[in-house]
């Protein structure tokens, strides 16, 4: 005798659940996320002599010939209080982004069996990526801090330097909602990830990673369009902050605010549309 089943209630496999359902999720993953990314930190430079030291190490050597380069050949430091800790500043913060930005846009892809094999939200993975840079970062702002007292000019310690820790929470917000959009581009189209790096580096240039934005004075388009660049305003936030000892404008909070947000909430959206298709196609 033939049974009737009530299929009321049930949910294809691997189906797109709802969005509001699917932010609960992440946060039901948020352990995994955490000891995914704690793990990643520990173990990211274990085949190496070094280790984690090369965390400190690349930022250094990359800001050592930065300044030989734009400091003492090109002579960008003209104007520039304090050089070398604007250009210590400038780069370890923005290699911490470049970094989180270019893992979280190959996610997916980096990923591709474990996407394939298990039923989970796949925004966890950018979420690992963000959380294991944010890890990363204590010893990275650590260093960075001691670099700036041990060259002159000596600055002096202040509240102000407690700022960093907002100002590192917003630049990982946007790290991650600029990552959602890129990994669901790439997992689609992986020849983006090959101009990653140029476009990378024409978001440090920028970005006024290595040189003022004075020298964009003669320019006013091109420096209003640097002033309106999230990743500028956070080096702006941070420089004001431990160089100068200045409260940083509210302009500068509030454009780099609206940029970390609006991404995230895009980023959340667009990557939760395709989250049926991630692993399938490939």
């Amino acid at each position: 005798m033939p049974t009737s089943v009530n299929l009321r209630g049930l949910t294809r496999v691997g189906a797109k659940p709802p969005f509001l359902d699917y932010l609960v999720a992440l946060w039901d993953y948020r352990h995994f996320v955490f000891f995914d990314a704690k793990a990643n930190v520990q173990s990211g430079n274990s085949r190496d002599r070094l280790g984690s030291i090369w965390l400190i190490l690349n930022p250094v050597l990359s800001g050592l010939t930065y300044y030989l380069i734009f400091g003492v050949l090109l002579q960008a430091s003209r104007g520039v209080e304090n050089f070398i800790g604007y250009l210590i500043i400038g780069v370890f913060l923005f290699q911490m982004s470049s970094r989180a930005i270019s893992n979280g846009a190959k996610a997916i892809r980096s990923n591709l069996k474990v996407v394939q094999a298990f039923n989970f939200p796949r925004a966890t993975l950018l979420l690992s990526v963000n959380m294991r840079e944010l890890l990363g970062s204590v010893p990275v702002v650590l260093a960075m801090f001691l670099l700036i007292l041990l060259f002159p000019p000596e600055e002096q310690i202040s509240w102000l330097w407690l700022l960093i820790v907002p100002a590192l929470l917003l630049q990982t917000v946007l790290n991650l909602g600029v990552g959602l959009v890129l990994a669901r581009v790439v997992s689609k189209v992986n020849d983006i990830s090959n101009l990653l790096s140029v476009a990378l580096r024409f978001l440090m240039y920028g970005s006024c990673v290595i040189f003022p934005i004075t020298l964009f004075d003669q320019f006013p388009t091109i420096r209003a369009i640097i002033e309106w660049n999230p990743i500028y305003q956070m080096l702006t936030i941070v420089r004001q902050a431990v160089l100068y000892n200045e409260l940083p404008a509210w302009e500068s909070w509030a454009i780099l605010a609206a940029w970390a947000l609006g991404f995230l909430a895009v980023g959340l959206v667009y990557f939760w549309n395709a989250e049926e298709t991630y692993g399938r196609d490939q």
